[in-house]
């Protein structure tokens, strides 16, 4: 047994202080679907919803060993790191500070200060996240207090990698395939540093989303790279820079390894979890279920574990979750059009629509001295397909439209 499997399986034991193995559950839906065996390692049922405590608790455990003495904690997250950190600062009665961004949900906070109790003090500061990591590491240096990382320190690493040893115990083999979602890289670089040793023959498919795609950024750049924009919807994975030790333990990954998943096609797969299987996932912790019909041919007659990361969703984005779905699905369209501004228009464009066809928006504005009024309009159906009949008519009608449902600036401003 080498070094790192047998400290992973000692922090594995010592995290029982805190909560059973989470589950390893065969989901028969996704199972029938794809021909294979499909399990879910289910990180979204921990104690804070995710794995994140795995990595905060190691890390704290080993400091609070090397240096009793050490009762001061800090650390900067808008999510499931600050929980993890406010859950283990309460059972070590250590004191925690924790910095979030002041555009961070109140129910972030909320929940964050639940977990630590009077154990921690949160402080609000930076739009951005950049922001708050700056005052955060400048408050630690003043203060002496020891940083804790949410992916690039190695006890971090050591603690996410009890996943794969959870994982192993509970399918008592290998399985052939671990699908991974990736933010900074912490919970791949533990399972597979993990798994590597113990399971060598086990592949891997790792996944970002496509609007925080910092491991194919860095495996494409040979070293970390900072990305010039991130998509923040899928909150807990979109990360502007891999780690340096987190890329460490990845750089063998090969780039046709890593799959992207559009953050609106996981609001799909965040859906059909909740309706289907009565799963809620947040977006990072759908990644490893959505980009199984890409390896639909791959999979078929094996074993596959997906790693769901984390369930912490607030229902109010809801709407927007369906709203994206319905839109990456082709069942729900916005388009501007061009009506005529004479008596009868507007009945005439009605008839056009088919009994399956429902307006979700309109807004019309009605000009002086205009031949033709703008509408915004937005149309939902039943299946896609049913917008090419629609689209087929106005073209015959000669109405001018124009499809802005992908238009993400346009969608932005008006929708």
């Amino acid at each position: 047994m080498t070094d790192f499997a047998q400290a992973a399986r000692q922090s594995t034991r010592a995290l029982r202080e805190l909560f059973p193995r989470t589950p390893l559950q065969r989901n028969d839906h996704l199972s029938r679907r794809y021909g294979a065996e499909i399990w879910l390692k289910r990180e979204d049922l921990s104690p804070v919803r995710s794995y994140k405590l795995r990595g905060a608790f190691t890390a704290m455990r080993k400091v609070r060993a090397a240096q009793p003495e050490q009762m001061e904690f800090v650390c900067a997250s808008a999510g499931n790191h600050a929980q993890g950190v406010a859950f283990a600062c309460k059972h070590f009665g250590v004191k925690g500070t924790i910095f979030m961004p002041v555009t961070t949900p109140q129910q972030k906070i909320d929940k964050t200060r639940a977990f630590g109790g009077d154990a921690v003090r949160i402080v609000l500061t930076g739009d951005y996240f950049d922001q708050t990591l700056t005052a955060s590491q400048q408050f630690c240096s003043e203060k002496g207090a020891h940083f804790l990382s949410p992916f690039d320190d190695e006890d971090v690493i050591e603690g996410q990698a009890s996943v794969a040893v959870e994982m192993l115990e509970q399918l008592g083999h290998a399985p052939d395939l671990v699908i991974l979602p990736v933010g900074g890289g912490g919970l791949a670089s533990g399972v597979t540093r993990f798994l590597r040793l113990e399971a060598p023959q086990t592949e891997y498919r790792f996944v970002e989303p496509v609007g925080g795609a910092s491991l194919t950024a860095a495996l494409a750049a040979g070293e970390p790279v900072k990305l010039k924009a991130i998509n923040s919807f899928v909150d807990g994975a979109a990360v502007a820079r891999l780690g340096d030790k987190t890329f460490a333990a990845l750089s063998w990954v090969k780039p046709t390894e890593v799959l992207l998943a559009p953050e609106d096609r996981i609001c799909v797969t965040m859906l059909e979890m909740l309706n289907i299987e009565g799963i809620v996932l947040e977006p990072a912790g759908a990644l490893s279920v959505d980009v199984l019909p890409e390896l639909a041919d791959q999979i078929a007659g094996k074993t596959v574990v997906c790693v769901t990361s984390g369930g912490n969703f607030d229902f109010e984005r809801l709407p927007e979750v369906k709203e994206r779905a319905q839109r990456y699905s082709g069942v729900k369209k916005y388009f501007i059009l061009r009506m005529p501004q004479r008596p009868g228009a507007l009945r005439e464009f009605l008839g056009m629509l088919g009994p399956h066809d429902d307006i979700a928006r309109f807004e019309y504005l009605k000009k002086s001295a205009r031949n033709f009024g703008s509408v915004l309009i937005g149309i939902e159906t039943n299946d896609a397909e049913n917008f090419k009949s629609l689209f087929a008519q106005l073209d015959t009608a000669a109405f001018t439209y124009r499809d802005i449902t992908s238009d993400e600036i346009l969608s932005e401003f008006l929708i």
